[in-house]
């Protein structure tokens, strides 16, 4: 790819991003949309149309759809589910039923004040108190469509103060957006289009949304650096939603371009963790028509990812509930740790950084024992060593060795580390009294992981209110027709999402979504 067409995409999506400005400086939402109703043949009619087929796009349809509603749902992709698939199943719900089963204590609040201190206070809190309101709601539609859960205490993962996530029995979101698949498939009325690209709304003479320009047979072409204006493949139709359009799309952390506009230190080489068309086309299309951007700039990475393997992969399973949770990371450096394995994901990510742009390729290592993975884990300790994501060594010395570590730095740490879940006081704030950390064994063999943190979830996008309505950055008031939910919107997570909080706030807005329209 060259300089001059990264640089022309650059223009492209900088463009967009200025006329999503003098939509909120004034400037009317039809000024920007370059489709109009009175200018175009609708070549199909439906009642409800959604961009998206993950969490929030299903959930939306179902809702939608039980209501009596036509429902089309568009995939730009082969394959539904986007980041949805590719996820780790976990889902973080307050007061849940097996917090009750196993004896947690939790609350609404408890939950908020930790999305609160992971988001560094800009969280948009009105849809975090609708999210507790739901939270259950969209747990059990999950179960209603088909989902199975592990029936064990929750998770404690990193930045909650308890343990509240629940995980699917295949740790794996497809646990999840598999049966709701088929459950929306079997809907009256609901019809699911892959290779079906949007490209633009329609808007009527009033600024409202009406219907949407698609692409049927469109060919994602994972080689560009983000959506592309001179990918022409597919047939153009006209679609119209006469109850309005609701944007699912996802995020945009696997969008080369406009996530560099955004934070440059992302470089263009830098691997996401999420599925290659995670990109901002539709996102900027939002913007085009007026809708408020938010958070924008606040792009997560994931702490526990591994530069051994593409994508999310199957690291971030052992690490946060394995190596992170009983085991520790260290510097490799200097064989010493640097962070709480269980704080917030930007907390930890922001630690790991400090390394890598002190030392390139200093990849900090996270190290444990046999007892650190919980049974749920112990199936895929096989497959993790089988694709060298994950190391098997039988002494700390054979450690030091393969990653350069100095030998009596390392040993020194896993014994300070050890002593200090024996006090139930750790140096870095990690709660080892509180979860009953196990530490690590005197005697191997010893588990690890190499870390890099990758671009995992984008914290912004449009506005959206209680009710799932897109807010206008010219009225300040509801773009008629428009409705959004998930990742593609901003505010609910502030400035960093708390882990396992994305299957949560998906489910729960793309069902508001579908219930309002």
């Amino acid at each position: 790819m060259s300089k001059e067409a990264i640089s022309r995409r650059e223009a492209l999506k900088i463009g967009a991003l200025g006329t999503a400005g003098l939509a909120m400086l004034g400037a009317t939402n039809a000024t920007a949309a370059t489709v109009l109703e009175k200018n175009v043949k609708f070549d199909e009619t439906y009642d409800v149309i959604v961009i998206g087929t993950g969490f929030s796009g299903l959930a939306a349809a179902a809702k939608a759809s039980e209501r009596g509603l036509k429902v089309l749902v568009i995939e730009k992709m082969g394959r539904i589910g986007g980041n949805s698939v590719v996820n780790g199943g976990g889902m973080a719900v307050p007061n849940n039923i097996y917090q009750k089963k196993y004896g947690v204590k939790d609350s609404g609040d408890r939950f908020i004040k930790d999305c609160l201190k992971a988001g560094l206070g800009i969280n948009h809190v009105e849809l975090l108190e609708t999210i507790v309101k739901r939270a259950n709601d969209a747990f059990d539609f999950s179960v209603q469509c088909g989902a199975q859960w592990q029936d064990v205490k929750p998770a404690w993962f990193g930045g909650h103060s308890v343990p509240r996530t629940l995980v699917t029995a295949n740790m794996s979101g497809s646990g999840i957006i598999k049966p709701m698949t088929k459950f929306v498939e079997k809907l009256p009325g609901c019809k699911i289009m892959r290779r079906t690209k949007f490209d633009d709304f329609v808007m009527d003479d009033k600024d409202g949304v009406v219907g949407v320009t698609v692409r049927t047979g469109y060919r994602f072409n994972r080689k560009l650096l983000s959506d592309d204006t001179e990918n022409t493949t597919g047939d153009k139709k006209v679609f119209r939603a006469k109850k309005g359009v609701i944007l699912a799309s996802g995020g945009f952390a696997a969008d080369k371009v406009f996530r560099k506009l955004q934070d440059p230190r992302i470089t263009a080489d830098q691997d996401a963790t999420n599925h290659s068309g995670a990109t901002a086309g539709a996102l900027l299309k939002a913007f085009q028509i007026g809708a408020m951007p938010i958070h924008i700039g606040w792009i997560q990475q994931g702490p526990w990812a591994s530069p051994d393997e593409r994508g999310f992969g199957i690291a971030p399973l052992m690490t946060q509930q394995g190596l992170f949770k009983h085991g520790m990371a260290v510097d490799v450096r200097n064989g010493k740790r640097f962070m709480n394995e269980l704080a917030d994901r930007k907390t930890r990510a922001d630690a790991e950084y400090v390394i890598l742009h002190e030392t390139a390729d200093a990849y900090p290592v996270a190290i444990g024992t046999y007892n650190t993975f919980p049974k749920q884990l112990l199936p895929l300790i096989d497959k993790a060593l089988h694709s060298k994501v994950m190391k098997k060594y039988d002494t700390l010395d054979a450690v030091a060795a393969a990653y350069k570590i100095p030998a009596a730095a390392l040993k020194a740490s896993v014994k300070k580390y050890n002593a200090g879940i024996k006090k139930g006081v750790d140096e870095f704030g990690k709660p080892v009294k509180t979860f009953k950390g196990k530490g690590i064994e005197a005697k191997g063999p010893y588990y690890c992981v190499r870390l890099v943190p990758k671009p995992h979830h984008t914290m912004g996008g449009v506005k959206i209110n209680t009710k799932a309505q897109v807010i206008s950055g010219n009225t300040m008031k509801p773009i008629a027709g428009l409705y959004a939910a998930g990742e593609v919107t901003g505010g609910t997570h502030g400035a960093s999402r708390l882990g396992t909080v994305a299957v949560t706030d998906c489910l729960t807005f793309g069902m508001i979504a579908g219930e309002n329209i």
